[in-house]
């Protein structure tokens, strides 16, 4: 049973279908232009944009409400430079014998290596950590469904990145406890991804792909 004194009223407001049509059109359009940049301009991005896009991540649901996520956004050229030593050294044991050679065959088309410029020129880096499990004073506590709440947020956090008018990069140089060390986090948090944000280089291209249709991808029962 429901305790009303710890709830609140729904702040929701019911839309026609043609607004709601609307609405999903237009952001599905916003949606359909994103795509993974791995050449980034380094003109600056204002904080309090990067703030804004972590805070509508930070808006994700997640088991039991435990949020188990933190973000670091990373804009010191020095850290940077850091980052992107650790995470080279980590993608050339990948490229040079940790892949698969199926691996190494699928990356083929997008023309990737071991060195990643990006990781300095792109004025922001958002590092995504996931607390697996909570810590405090008292100790530790139960986080649950770290995976897929953590998944959650990222993917708004990547929309969120594409409404800004910026670009990203979903980089995962494994392992990335790296990261963690860096940055200096605590022992509860593992680092999940490894984001650049920013605007793409002038005449940055991007692999000439197409992503599943509907009828791929959904079953109506």
């Amino acid at each position: 049973m429901q305790n009303s004194e710890s709830f609140i009223p729904l702040n929701f407001k019911e839309l026609s279908a043609a607004e709601s049509e609307k609405r999903i059109t237009e952001f599905y359009s916003q949606c359909t232009t994103r795509r993974s940049v791995r050449e980034f301009s380094d003109k600056d991005v204002p904080q309090h944009i990067i703030e804004s896009i972590i805070k509508t991540a930070g808006t994700a649901p997640s088991g039991a409400h435990k949020q188990p996520w933190h973000f670091c956004a990373v804009k010191n050229p020095a850290i940077k430079s850091k980052i992107r030593e650790a995470a080279e050294q980590e993608e050339y044991e990948n490229y040079h014998g940790r892949m698969s050679k199926e691996w190494l065959e699928d990356l083929k088309k997008f023309g990737t290596d071991h060195i990643k410029p990006f990781l300095e020129i792109a004025p922001w880096l958002i590092v995504v950590f996931k607390e697996v499990y909570e810590q405090s004073e008292g100790g530790k506590a139960t986080n649950y469904y770290v995976n897929e709440s953590v998944g959650i947020a990222t993917g708004m956090l990547l929309n969120a990145i594409n409404m800004a008018g910026l670009v990203s990069l979903t980089h995962t140089p494994s392992p990335m406890n790296f990261l963690a060390e860096i940055l200096e986090r605590p022992k509860n948090e593992r680092a999940y991804l490894l984001i650049p944000v920013g605007y793409p280089a002038e005449g940055t291209t991007v692999p000439d792909i197409k992503r599943k249709s509907l009828e791929e991808i959904m079953t109506i029962h």
